[in-house]
């Protein structure tokens, strides 16, 4: 059975929400690494495919490092949830309206579909024609008319009949008339054949004269033996057509309505589709509420793609994930918990996912995750690239802000100098200043970029908060930035459902930060967590505060947990 092209064996790199630039620098770098041949078994022909993602916006300071290193960012993912495109798709050749009623049941059998989409020729959908609607075709037996009412084509009853055209237009339509058996005596056959009947007879020369002589639409002859000449010159000349089948008459009259087109009989209204995009969870709910067997499936243009069932979703394949710079759901890009998860690269606190399946684990106190990175290409004999050295390099000199970070440790400085050599940074410090000077201009973005390009959510027993931060060389900014910011956070904070909210405005050069606080408790918390009295106007100033993960999230916790 042909499989859909959306079902790839892929896994995705991909760093946290509101991604800084450890989090782009280390999926890149980590998805180059394990697409290298020294990573990969050579006996397995299965090996994916791994490809850098990102679950937010580049900011401008990793922008910068992008730019510099002649980089592209990844592709930007919101929701990595199980969807359509992951599922098995069954790719069923549609047919257009005109197709007979009987070609649409060979496809059917040769398919092994009992549901054929309908389609035009831009690949748009008309419907969809089932096992059932042809059989309810069938029994349509006192309609002597439908032949006609279906405006079925001239080259459909040919085919299904495996006729012979002596007269008349192949393109041509039978768009009236009833079906007629012209099987009494000859002089009786005038009183029941009227104009634009189809007429079914035998080699019988009287009554094929009185059907072109009352004006059928169509004379349908039956059995083998040869047409008159003056008959066909007859018909040519009132403009009736002939057409010759091979068949008896009882399976020329029962193969007549198989030639009806599919247009008649297809479902065209109220039709359950699914798109590559929708989600496998939503397609499960509304297949529960429909009966139908197959579904289609359609693209973000309305084309259709191919067909489903319910059976194809035991076949789903959930979406295949490595996260760098986090190993927390909430700081995951959405559907996390609903793909498998096969390896964690990190190094903050631990609050790892349940995963269903053993995961390599790899988890360091160290500066950043790109000294991780690094560490894993050293004990796998991996020589890196100038490119991927940069990247690495700026994603550690960002993390650890040019090492004045409390995080920074001894082998991320050694790492961050060894690859700023083999990446061709002239001056490493000059090179950081010029990176973070090109993510310091704040002014010019709303009080919701600032806010959300470097924010995380966090838990302490029944509490829960969010902290955001920005690092800039610009500290003259930071009165200007706390009026902007104060009056969104404190409109955010319901909005995210939180108890409270808290921001970093981080001085590079003074290495110290500002804190703004909103919620409920929210500065009298932070105010017993760091010891110090905030101002008149709520503001905390934070003197040796540069590191989120290190000196402002353990405090604020341990804080809550004792409230």
């Amino acid at each position: 059975m042909p499989q859909s092209q959306f079902h790839e064996n892929k896994v995705f790199v991909i760093g946290h929400k509101n991604p800084d630039t450890d989090s782009i620098c280390s999926a890149i770098s980590y998805a180059w690494l394990k697409n290298e041949p020294a990573m990969r078994d050579p006996a397995d022909s299965s090996c994916p495919q791994y490809i850098p993602m990102r679950a937010g916006h580049v900011n401008q300071e990793t922008a910068f490092v992008l730019d510099y290193f002649q980089v592209p960012a990844p592709d930007y993912i919101t929701d990595v949830e199980p969807q359509v495109k992951d599922i098995a798709i069954k790719e069923v050749e549609g047919i257009a309206e005109t197709v007979s009623l009987r070609e649409a049941y060979i496809s059917m059998r040769t398919q092994e579909s009992v549901t054929l989409p309908v389609i035009g020729e831009d690949k748009q959908l008309k419907g969809v024609i089932t096992i059932n609607d042809i059989a309810e075709s069938d029994m349509d037996v006192y309609d002597n008319q439908v032949v006609g009412n279906a405006r079925t084509p001239v080259r459909n009853i040919l085919k299904t009949l495996d006729g012979q055209l002596l007269s008349g237009n192949p393109h041509a339509q039978i768009t009236k008339g009833h079906v007629v058996i012209a099987a009494a005596k000859g002089d009786l056959m005038s009183d029941f054949i009227r104009r634009d009947d189809i007429v079914i007879t035998a080699n019988r020369e009287r009554a094929q004269r009185c059907a072109i002589e009352k004006g059928a639409s169509l004379l349908l002859i039956t059995g083998s033996q040869p047409t008159q000449p003056e008959i066909i010159d007859k018909a040519k000349e009132k403009e009736v057509i002939v057409i010759q089948t091979p068949h008896d008459t009882y399976t020329a009259a029962r193969l007549l309505n198989q030639s009806m087109p599919v247009q008649r009989y297809m479902c065209a209204e109220n039709l359950v589709t699914f798109r590559l995009e929708d989600t496998a969870e939503s397609v499960q709910e509304s297949m529960a509420k429909h009966r139908f067997r197959d579904f289609p499936i359609l693209d973000r243009n309305g084309n259709y793609v191919g067909m489903i069932s319910r059976r194809n979703l035991l076949g789903l394949r959930r979406k295949q994930l490595i996260l760098v710079d986090h190993n927390e759901l909430s700081q995951a890009v959405d559907g996390a918990a609903k793909a498998d998860i096969l390896e964690i690269i990190d190094h903050h606190r631990l609050d790892a996912p349940e995963t269903s399946a053993p995961v390599y684990f790899r988890c360091q106190p160290l500066g950043c995750t790109a000294t991780i990175i690094r560490e894993i290409c050293r004990e796998n004999a991996v020589e890196i690239p100038p490119v991927i050295a940069g990247l690495l390099c700026s994603a550690i000199l960002s993390d650890t802000l040019l090492f004045r970070s409390p995080t920074c440790t001894r082998l991320d400085e050694i790492t961050a100098r060894e690859l700023g050599q083999i990446a061709g940074i002239p001056d490493l410090e000059q090179y950081a200043k010029d990176m973070f000077n090109a993510g310091s201009d704040l002014m010019g973005k709303s009080a919701e970029d600032i806010f959300f390009q470097d924010f995380k959510k966090f838990n302490a027993g029944e509490a829960s908060f969010g902290a955001g931060q920005i690092t800039t060389m610009n500290e003259g900014d930071f009165p200007a930035l706390i009026e902007k910011l104060r009056p969104f956070m404190e409109k955010e904070v319901s909005e995210l459902h939180l108890d409270a909210l808290y921001f970093l405005l981080t001085g590079i050069l003074s290495e110290s930060s500002v804190l703004i606080s909103c919620g409920k408790n929210a500065v009298k918390t932070a105010e017993e967590a760091f010891g110090i009295d905030a101002d008149e106007n709520g503001i905390l100033m934070l003197p040796g505060v540069v590191s989120r993960k290190k000196q402002f999230i353990p405090p604020m916790i341990a804080r809550l947990q004792q409230q």
